[in-house]
């Protein structure tokens, strides 16, 4: 990623300035230590306004993952949505498309979203953990690291906030974890099932649905997920 130099002091003043040591990889995760990981997660962009916010993640620098894009993924959707849906991060066609969720699992997500007589842009919106696509040396998608979700996270706080939904379904164990600020290895299975919560809105955890395309036996469990939601969701 080329930037000037007016372009970097200026990212810095606002805290998204680099927080990565150089590599001779792009693709390769940069660990740091909690100190850092803290001071990501503190980040605070509670002014921001959704335009202010999008335009800030597309120019975010705040770790590695900046490097290898080709569009942040900020989401889509409505942005006065009752419900958030919450995925790991942008694959190969959303970091070219500048969407989440559009290739075979978003279509598979669309076709949930269908079965709850819900559509993607109405009363939905989409978002990921990650904003920019995490690949391993070998080009393919991999999960985000612990400061690469830190990085992002007060991005998917402040989108949180301004939307203000009724619900957040999880979709994945990354989204999950990262989302209720759990240890990364809590199972899926432990998570599902039971309604759980952040700030006092109740998130349901699922599978991703790109899981569900290599497993489809595990719709059916999918779909018990997605009826506690939809009955938490009537409650409130």
């Amino acid at each position: 990623m080329t930037m000037n130099s007016e372009k970097l002091v200026r990212l810095e003043r606002m805290g998204l300035g680099p927080v990565w040591q150089l590599r001779a990889r792009a693709d390769e995760p940069v660990a740091v230590d909690t100190t850092e990981v803290a001071a990501l997660v503190a980040a605070d962009f509670s002014a921001l306004d959704w335009d202010e916010l999008e335009a800030t993640i597309r120019d975010c620098v705040r770790c590695g993952l900046c490097r290898g894009r080709t569009h942040a993924v900020p989401g889509i959707g409505d942005r006065n949505a009752s419900w958030l849906f919450v995925g790991e991060g942008p694959g190969r066609s959303e970091d070219l498309e500048g969407e989440p969720f559009v290739g075979p699992a978003g279509k598979l997500l669309d076709n949930m979203l269908k079965a709850m007589q819900l559509a993607r842009g109405v009363d939905t919106y989409i978002a990921n953990i990650v904003k920019c696509r995490p690949v391993d040396a070998d080009g393919r998608d991999r999960p985000p690291v612990q400061n690469e979700v830190a990085a992002c996270r007060p991005f998917l706080e402040r989108q949180i906030d301004l939307i203000k939904p009724t619900v957040i379904v999880a979709l994945g164990k990354t989204a999950a974890t990262s989302l209720l600020s759990l240890n990364e290895e809590t199972s899926l299975a432990s998570l599902r099932g039971e309604p759980h919560s952040y700030l006092g809105i109740p998130v349901v955890v699922t599978y991703h649905p790109a899981y569900l395309l290599r497993k489809p036996e595990d719709k059916a469990k999918s779909w018990r997920d997605l009826c506690l939601a939809q009955s938490l969701h009537d409650e409130r």
